[in-house]
């Protein structure tokens, strides 16, 4: 059984109403068959798209404190050693996932632990693999601390067609690895920053699966 995020109820009902709407008026005022049926498929080919979007698998995680889990669908497009400004202000493992408008849009949370800084920055909608899209795109940054990893950043980032970024992460909960962090609708990347000497387990180009496929370890 397909299930779908809450993040995406509303739309998904107005995107079906307006479906339902789409196919019925062309069939009553289109003259021309083939312009009433191009009509048709473009308004369920559009459904389509927004269910699939919003699509939310579940996801089976077998808790580890030593492994940090793909917090998102996405290709791994940057592993490189990079200063993080904003919270640490000092040198991490910075390894990004870019997310296209057909894979899953949910953030599950990388490890299990408590958050110890959650922020939400407006900024610009640059495509999201843009070198300047983590300092300067809409996006949330998130900090998680356990007793093994220590402290790890993620940030949500939005793209160039993302334009609202769910959050869920609130200082002082205490969060479960692979479980819901949160929503970035239509095309983003999540950044996430590793203390130095964690072994990454992807490489660049890979295909990652988010809250089962593990990306670094201790």
């Amino acid at each position: 059984m397909i299930r779908f995020h809450k993040e995406g109820y509303k739309i998904i009902v107005i995107t079906f109403l307006f479906t339902i709407a789409a196919i019925l008026l062309a069939e009553k005022f289109i003259e021309m068959l083939w312009l009433e049926k191009a009509i048709q498929i473009i308004a369920l080919a559009f459904l389509i798209i927004v269910l699939q979007f919003f699509r939310n698998p579940k996801r089976i995680t077998d808790l580890n404190e030593n492994v940090i889990i793909a917090p998102v669908d996405g290709k791994v497009v940057v592993i490189e050693e990079v200063e993080e400004p904003e919270y640490f202000k000092g040198k991490r493992i910075q390894v990004s996932i870019f997310m296209s408008p057909i894979n899953v849009h949910v953030t599950r949370y990388a490890m299990s632990g408590v958050i110890k800084y959650s922020k939400y920055h407006p900024g610009k909608y640059l495509v999201a693999w843009h070198p300047k899209a983590s300092t300067e795109n809409e996006r949330t940054t998130v900090v998680v601390e356990n007793k093994t990893m220590g402290e790890i950043l993620y940030r949500q980032i939005a793209g160039a067609l993302a334009k609202r970024i769910v959050n869920y992460a609130h200082e002082g909960d205490t969060v479960v690895q692979g479980t819901d962090a949160g929503f970035i609708k239509f095309g983003s990347r999540v950044d996430v920053y590793l203390p130095i000497g964690t072994q990454i387990k992807v490489s660049l180009g890979d295909k990652v699966k988010g809250g089962v496929q593990v990306i670094a370890e201790k």
